[in-house]
């Protein structure tokens, strides 16, 4: 028994590489997935607004960095097929007063978000995409993307001839190592600001702004996802986690044919607990906004699942012992269902068999990860989702190398299988 979907694995990953391309930072995958919504005949609601809800399909979006979706053919009674990821990522963010002059060089300092794997971060060609926040000629306020599209700088490392012991004893000093060399003092007396104001300019031609009052900028890698392999069976970039749930999420919602939602958090990464996170209000917000009271809502979140889409550990041919052996997924060989009796990931006896259901019934392999007991256990926004709204939920994800680097990697099958597997859940009663 199949699912009517208009992906092949190809063209899917080729949208995949497209779509993280397209966002270099939480800001541009909202807005990307914004688009494609639109696109589709979704209806867009202003949380300020009163709202109307039929039958119908709706987003909302929240700080322009958190996205909700969602479908109403039938009773809200009926629940939805929820499925949640988020639109951050590790890495490094500008500091607010950025620019500075250091022995003739012009640099940029940053502060780490999250927990990227720092050493990946040197020697990359880099570059810088955020918001920028303008007061207006006509004396308005307005927030606006930007995104450089070119190598800026770079974080250099230091020669191995002036540090002997790099291969053997490198640790990180954040504070000194990390802040990028953008360029040469006496070629240019610009200040950062000037920088972008700049690219405001020249991306926005027809903006007319007085100042910039704020931005929220990150560093990203210029170098763009791809395709690798002999045999075309690894996906290499940046911000796999968690832009490639994103995706999927997206793509299957645009298929579905029952009460669905989406919800694509920020702040994942450093813990959820913002306006806009797993850990806020913003998901509750909306669902309670749609029901038409709390008996309703009572009983749309009993009758509710939320697959809550998270890359997953896989097994490294040169680090086997890090994982259990039982539960050490490898890619391209299906989703991993992410299982921790603590708690640490949500999956729980009833939602692992359901999802385990739905890969059958398209003949999807599926795989089970779980950590080993002397080291500690990731999270996701599963369990907080769950705790929060009482909603049943599994944790999965794609098997990926390196996760947190600049650079990560997951097979070309695994994120198609995912997807189908959603798409079937969404268009199953």
């Amino acid at each position: 028994m199949g699912v009517s979907m208009k992906h092949t694995n190809h063209s899917f990953n080729e949208a995949l590489l497209d779509y993280i391309n397209q966002s270099p930072t939480a800001y541009h995958a909202t807005n990307e997935a914004k688009q494609v919504l639109l696109k589709k005949g979704y209806t867009e609601l202003l949380e300020k607004d009163a709202w109307k809800i039929g039958k119908g399909k709706y987003l909302v979006t929240r700080n322009d960095s958190s996205l909700i979706a969602f479908t109403t053919p039938h009773p809200l009674t009926d629940g939805f097929k929820m499925a949640g990821a988020h639109t951050d990522s590790p890495g490094l963010k500008i500091r607010p007063n950025a620019g500075k002059k250091a022995n003739e060089y012009f640099q940029v300092g940053v502060e780490v978000y999250g927990g990227p794997l720092l050493n990946t971060w040197f020697d990359r060609d880099l570059s810088l995409a955020g918001a920028v926040f303008l007061e207006m000629e006509n004396q308005t306020l307005q927030k606006v993307l930007i995104d450089f599209e070119k190598p800026l700088g770079i974080i250099a490392s230091l020669a191995i001839h002036l540090d002997r012991e790099a291969n053997d004893k490198k640790s990180i000093q954040k504070q000194k190592e990390l802040p990028p060399i953008l360029g040469i003092t006496s070629k240019s007396n610009a200040s950062f600001l000037d920088l972008l104001t700049i690219q405001i300019t020249k991306q926005h031609p027809n903006l007319k702004f007085k100042k910039i009052l704020d931005y929220d900028l990150s560093l990203y890698d210029q170098s763009p996802v791809r395709i690798i392999g002999i045999n075309e069976e690894f996906i290499v970039g940046a911000r796999l986690d968690n832009l490639l749930s994103c995706f999927i999420n997206l793509e299957a919602m645009t298929t579905a044919t029952t009460n669905s939602l989406i919800v694509l958090n920020d702040h994942e990464e450093c813990g959820s607990t913002s306006t806009t996170g797993a850990d806020g209000s913003f998901l509750k917000d909306v669902l309670l906004r749609i029901c038409k009271d709390q008996e309703e809502y009572q009983r749309m979140i009993a009758s509710s699942m939320l697959i809550s889409c998270d890359n997953a550990h896989a097994l490294h041919p040169n680090f086997p012992e890090k994982m259990d052996e039982a539960h050490a997924p490898v890619m391209n060989l299906g989703p991993a269902i992410k299982i921790n009796s603590n708690q640490r990931y949500a999956t729980n006896l009833e939602t692992s068999g359901i999802f385990t259901h739905l890969a059958q019934q398209i003949d999807i392999p599926v795989q089970k990860f779980s950590s080993r007991n002397d080291m500690p256990c990731g999270t996701t926004i599963g369990p907080i989702t769950s705790s929060h709204l009482g909603v049943k939920t599994i944790d999965v994800g794609v098997p990926t190398f390196a996760m947190h680097s600049i650079r990560e990697t997951a097979g070309t099958k695994d994120s198609f299988y995912l997807y189908q597997i959603i798409s079937k859940y969404m268009s199953t009663n």
